[in-house]
């Protein structure tokens, strides 16, 4: 069943793309996400959804998954092209 029929997601918005593709989000969700002026988000494409998320929670989650990478990986790149080089003469 579709989460907005279940509620899981909270109470569904319709909106329309004016001419130059903008959107407004409603003011009440933008008070309920403490959105404002100036407040940058990420969109992305999931299937034939339009996900929204703040850039700052984005960013997070990229840092969290790089946790646990150990290195440089600029120096490992440089390596890489190093030894390509190296054997293509």
């Amino acid at each position: 069943m579709n989460s907005l029929a279940t509620g899981e997601k909270g109470e569904p918005f319709l909106v329309r793309l004016d001419r130059q593709g903008r959107l407004i989000v409603p003011a009440s969700l933008r008070h309920a996400l403490g959105l404002g002026p100036g407040d940058r988000l990420v969109l992305w494409r999931e299937g034939d959804r339009l996900v929204i998320e703040r850039f700052e929670a984005v960013e997070e989650a990229i840092w969290r998954e790089m946790a646990g990478v150990e290195g440089d990986l600029a120096t490992e790149l440089i390596a890489d092209r190093r030894r390509e080089a190296k054997r293509d003469g």
